[in-house]
């Protein structure tokens, strides 16, 4: 029977409510910080290798960021056993840290019954199988204050052009000479000779710290983070070897904006000089060593991106030798791996991104695969894997590229950021008058759009552009809900998207022949891999009679519909349905607008407003004579 202990758990993620469900036994690691206080849990990652702890550990390595560690694990479902949950977590971390790191630490076992109550036991070391189970659990309420009003990010963003020689007639060396360049690269990064220069990231602010450098030699590879008090300690003589990461702080300490998205960063540039101080004179020497064989030289492209957690009373020579270099020797260790079985075909391109998805306190790193594109199954299921593992739901994109966290964004007074990008009008139905529809329900678009019209960037398609235009508004609406990171096409790249499936002759692009909701289906299934159903109508005066269909398409899947047929084409953005009296309104965004991009014109104009089928003057909106098809994109239900 275990003792009891008094050290305190403490816990910023709420696991009985977003992960810990089902009737399978399962394992999460426990994820943790040293510069938080002991035993403090900041997150909960599933194991998905559940007979390969080697593969797991692999996988962890640069998807937690450094700055975070696995502190234990906790066994959910029938038979849960927190001696086992402590031997799995003790196993993982030597394999991630090493023997005397996987050791020298209190590690967490933790024991989940279906009813969702949580026990903690606590290891005080590897070496002996006693636990003492914890009395005191306290859920933390202001959990990102709690993680980022103390510490802040360090990046180091790191391309490489890696040349590799190998032997025309032993090309199974190749695969020897890239290892050999890889392990080249890290010996580099640790020389002496390299050196960082450390910035603040914010570069609006006109009142910011002035960059410092910091020279391999003074780096320090064995420094034990969790003991940031005694690493500070700089006395009297404080020069740049001893300044903390607050040195580059630019958010107050009152603010209420605590996030990884509105964290300090301080950027970590790597710069190699070759030209140490020396007392002696020397000329350049060229050593040449010639090939026994024929060889060929292969440029391998790499492109590393590290993140970083780390205490603002870090020293900043801290944060880059045991931060920002095991973090690149990581992601090239991890590179090489995905690389080395087609080293000498396509060479995939692998890219790392940071995301922070919800109920996850840390940012996450993972590697894509950017070949094949972001619909493709492979990467689909890579995905899906992170999801299973975050607790993520699975009908919604979290992690796709357009989600990664952007470091180009320019910060405003530490608070909050504005990225360059679009100038569009988005959101232009916000505020309107209302329908006239007396007692009516009204349904309308979820999330973002861009108002795309006539004439915008200079590109005249008036009278033969309106269903490009509201096709262009459609895929504006899946780029800001996060579904696609392509840019919005243009009316060229689209006739050219109709001829690649072989909808259109090769004569079809640069023309102005119209384009209808079929061709738009086609274009949306090419380019973003999203589903439409089409509803179709003889007459406009059936449309009202789809009310009720239309009601039940914003409610479910929120996407803007495109209205074509007859001769013009409209972008449907909300109905107001009276299902007792069958009254109803249509909130039109119209493409055929020509003019500047002024919402208060565009409004009283009425090419974004509420139109009935027949108005008050008996003028019909929608043609009797004249057919109707109406494009209703579905929202993709994947990751």
């Amino acid at each position: 029977m275990a003792a009891h202990s008094n050290r305190r758990v403490t816990l910023l993620c709420r696991p009985t409510k977003h992960l810990i469900s089902g009737s399978d036994p399962k394992t999460y690691w426990l994820v943790g910080s040293p510069f938080l206080p002991p035993l403090t849990v900041a997150s909960l990652l599933l194991r998905l290798s559940s007979d390969d702890l080697h593969k797991e550990s692999e996988e962890l390595r640069t998807l937690i960021p450094k700055g975070f560690e696995v502190i234990g694990a906790l066994a959910y479902g029938a038979g849960a056993d927190a001696q086992a949950a402590v031997h799995a977590a003790r196993r993982l971390r030597k394999l991630l840290y090493g023997e005397e790191e996987g050791d020298n630490r209190p590690v967490i076992g933790a024991v989940a019954a279906g009813s969702g109550e949580l026990k903690f036991f606590v290891s005080e070391s590897g070496k002996s199988n006693s636990l003492e189970e914890v009395d005191s659990v306290v859920e933390e309420e202001h959990s990102e204050k709690y993680v980022w009003e103390n510490g802040c990010l360090v990046r180091c963003e790191l391309p490489i052009k890696l040349p590799v020689y190998y032997p025309l007639k032993n090309t199974s060396d190749v695969e020897k000479a890239f290892v050999r360049a890889i392990e080249a690269v890290v010996a580099k990064l640790r020389d002496s000779q390299a050196v960082y220069m450390l910035e603040a990231l914010n570069k609006t602010s006109m009142d910011l710290p002035a960059p410092i450098v910091i020279r391999g030699g003074h780096l320090d590879f064995r420094a034990d983070l969790s003991n940031i008090w005694h690493l500070a300690e700089g006395g009297d003589n404080v020069d740049v070897n001893s300044l903390p990461c607050s040195y580059f702080s630019v958010i107050s300490k009152g603010s209420s904006a605590f996030s990884v998205e509105n964290a300090d960063t301080i950027q970590v540039s790597v710069l190699f000089n070759s030209l140490g101080p020396s007392s002696a004179s020397a000329v350049p020497v060229a050593e040449y060593i010639p090939a026994q064989d024929e060889a060929r030289l292969l440029v391998v492209d790499i492109k590393l991106d590290v993140l970083c957690y780390a205490s603002k009373n870090l020293p900043l020579r801290h944060a880059v030798s045991r931060l920002i270099i095991p973090g690149l020797a990581d992601q090239l260790n991890a590179l090489q791996n995905s690389m080395l079985p087609n080293l000498l075909g396509q060479h995939p391109q692998i890219k790392p991104y940071h995301f922070s998805p919800p109920h996850v306190l840390h940012p996450i790193t993972v590697f894509y695969e950017l070949s094949f594109g972001e619909t493709e199954m492979k990467q689909v299921e890579v995905r899906r894997s992170l999801h299973t593992r975050l607790g993520l739901p699975f009908d919604r994109p979290l992690l796709r590229i357009a989600n990664a966290l952007d470091f180009s964004k320019l910060k405003i007074g530490g608070l909050g950021s504005q990225q360059k990008g679009s100038t569009l009008l988005k959101d232009v139905h916000i505020g309107i008058p209302n329908s006239g529809v007396s007692g009516g329900s009204v349904s309308l678009v979820q999330g973002s759009y861009e108002y795309f019209h006539y004439l915008q960037d200079g590109f005249n398609d008036s009278g033969w552009g309106c269903a490009y235009r509201s096709l262009q508004t459609i895929i504006s609406w899946f780029r800001l809900q996060n579904y696609s990171s392509i840019e919005v096409p243009s009316h060229r790249e689209i006739q050219q998207s109709l001829v690649e499936i072989g909808d259109k002759d090769p004569s079809f692009v640069g023309t102005r022949d119209w384009i209808g909701a079929i061709e738009l289906s086609f274009v949306l299934d090419k380019l973003l891999g999203v589903t439409c159903k089409v509803i179709n109508v003889r007459s406009g005066a059936e449309l009202p009679e789809k009310c009720r269909e239309l009601a039940l398409h914003f409610e479910t899947q929120g996407t803007p519909i495109m209205i074509g047929g007859g001769v013009l084409a409209y972008t449907l953005l909300g109905v107001d349905y009276n299902e007792a009296s069958g009254d109803c309104a249509f909130l039109i965004l119209d493409p055929h607008y020509t003019g500047t991009d002024d919402l208060k014109k565009i409004v009283n104009g009425g090419w974004c407003g509420w139109k009935k089928a027949v108005d008050s003057k008996g003028k019909n909106f929608f043609l009797h004579d004249k057919f109707y098809n109406l494009l209703l994109p579905q929202r993709p239900n994947m990751v």
